[in-house]
């Protein structure tokens, strides 16, 4: 008889405020990590494997909307209301710089070949700061449309990926001449976009719908509606069969890849836990 497969959720306690991100490194010689963002502003790394605790950066006054490791999991970065980007020292939790906004700073992403910083938030202004040269001015890429709540680099770091808080649509922006190159068109404003580990698809979700676009040729492959308004989503990275969603309902929803069929329902609600869902076969 074929063993059932369960979806067994682990629990890893320890932000006081609800969880606004998540991020998970590539796995490295030391396994892979989880950073979350809280809007308790302590930011936490933990085990990626089994949620344990590592620490948590101290430093930032205000809630932070995004986290991300670069690709070693050596450097953390953060985007916090205080106005300013914090990067961190993954291993002693040491600030290794402040990088000082105008307004709230609401995405961060390191580039793949970990030399940049994207940034962006409530100033419409998407900054490339070079880690190389950390005290030089930041490039600043042509205004974005809207308030900007998620970036990501894509196409090894020739083309940025942004959303906006106030309009639909993701856009797909030309490193060289920092112009917007391609819209992918929603209806509703996208709160989650990630580009997938093998490169493959973009994943968003905007509204009740859950998209996955071909991230080389930008047309849709597949678009499903969601039971509820969902404000993220990631596709499983290593079989890449199955994707989750969450949103306000406060639980998480596990679905088929292939079928949008609802195959599972996550511990919830998730209001003062990260839930790392571990498939055991």
């Amino acid at each position: 008889m074929e063993k059932k497969k369960v979806a067994v959720p682990l629990v890893c306690h320890g932000h006081s405020r609800p969880v606004v991100d998540l991020f998970y490194s590539p796995v490295t010689p030391d396994g892979f990590f989880l950073i979350s963002a809280s809007k308790d502003s302590s930011p936490m790394l933990r085990n990626g494997e089994t949620g344990d605790w590592i620490g948590t950066f101290e430093g930032h006054k205000g809630a932070v909307w995004s986290c991300c490791l670069d690709t070693s999991a050596l450097r953390a970065a953060t985007a916090s209301a205080d106005f300013s980007t914090k990067v961190w020292d993954a291993l002693t939790g040491d600030e290794l710089h402040s990088f000082e906004h105008k307004h709230i700073a609401r995405a961060c992403a390191f580039s793949e070949d970990t030399h940049l910083l994207l940034t962006g938030g409530v100033e419409k202004i998407l900054r490339i700061y070079d880690m190389n040269r950390p005290d030089a001015p930041p490039r600043e890429v042509d205004k974005s449309p809207g308030s900007v709540r998620t970036v990501a680099w894509l196409h090894s770091d020739q083309t940025i990926l942004s959303s906006c808080t106030d309009m639909g649509g993701v856009r797909l922006w030309d490193v060289r001449s920092g112009k917007i190159v391609q819209t992918l068109e929603t209806k509703s404003s996208v709160t989650s976009a990630e580009v997938s580990q093998d490169g493959r698809y973009i994943t968003t979700a905007d509204g009740s719908t859950v998209k996955f676009w071909d991230a080389n040729y930008y047309g849709l492959v597949k678009s499903y509606d969601m039971p509820c308004t969902i404000e993220s989503v990631s596709l499983e990275p290593k079989y890449g069969n199955k994707f989750v969603a969450g949103g306000e309902d406060m639980w998480v929803h596990v679905f088929d890849f292939h079928t949008g069929n609802e195959i599972g329902k996550l511990l919830g609600p998730l209001v003062f836990d990260v839930v790392l869902c571990l498939y055991m076969f």
